[in-house]
């Protein structure tokens, strides 16, 4: 083999290896049980909306604060603090998925996607901050 051939051979998996290396943080949806096991690490998390529990939101106080209840798929019942306005027709979504972290027993959320109900069946509302 020439020499140039083995220099490109190399370049060719190192620029693999860094592909690999920047795009190996795939994400699936997690419980937060398995979320609270690392706490401080983003994680996405699936879930419906307990509508039997109270949500706070009062924009006069903090428009930047929204809590509420939210079932994973495990079946566990967890507080939700997002750093956000609250997004119109949450309690109309039939699933939220959330992107944050679990800090204590609260998941502190950077973003939510809300699937719309059925007859809204391709309608998809993502709310997130800057954060």
């Amino acid at each position: 083999m020439k020499r140039t051939h083995i220099v490109l051979l190399v370049l060719v998996a190192a620029a693999l290896c860094i592909i690999v290396t920047m795009f190996g943080d795939f994400s699936t949806y997690e419980t937060f049980a398995s979320a609270a096991k690392q706490p401080g690490k983003q994680y996405h998390v699936i879930g419906v909306l307990e509508k039997d529990k109270s949500m706070d939101y009062d924009p006069l106080k903090d428009p930047n604060h929204f809590t509420f209840y939210v079932k994973d798929k495990a079946g566990n019942v967890n507080k939700v603090i997002f750093n956000g306005a609250k997004p119109t027709d949450i309690e109309r979504s039939e699933q939220i998925v959330m992107m944050g972290y679990m800090d204590g027993t609260d998941f502190r959320c950077s973003k939510i996607q809300m699937k719309c109900p059925s007859k809204y069946k391709k309608d998809q509302v993502a709310v997130g901050n800057a954060s």
